[in-house]
């Protein structure tokens, strides 16, 4: 799997982004995929996650309410609303076969994209 995310940018707090994460090899749907990000000086943190076919979707409490994670086709977006400064950071996505979406903070996914940079302005 090949993750390519895109969407980032630079965005007003109360205003909104989506980003997309596309993969263009065959086996995307066999993947449980997430969303994490990196602010300046701070670790990694998760996002949010969806399964292989959608049905299950877990969020970090951050960001619960504001972000949609979803997914179709080869991509997975996470749409993201009521943006706060405390949001800026460097977005990746991340694939496991094996990981649940519940299970994705807590471990290293097999895969990663590169990330994509947000920032909200106050």
């Amino acid at each position: 799997v090949q993750l390519q995310a895109s969407g980032g940018g630079l965005e007003q707090a109360g205003g909104s982004l989506r980003l997309s994460c596309a993969d263009s090899g065959p086996t995307f749907d066999t993947y449980n995929m997430g969303w994490f990000r990196q602010a300046p000086g701070k670790e990694r943190e998760f996002v949010a996650a969806i399964s292989r076919v959608g049905a299950t979707t877990y969020y970090a409490d951050s960001v619960k309410g504001r972000f949609t994670i979803s997914r179709a086709k080869n991509t997975v977006y996470l749409q993201m609303n009521s943006l706060k400064p405390e949001d800026t950071a460097v977005y990746y996505c991340a694939a496991d076969r094996t990981l649940s979406p519940i299970s994705f903070p807590d471990a290293d996914a097999a895969y990663w994209g590169q990330g994509t940079l947000v920032t909200v302005s106050s």
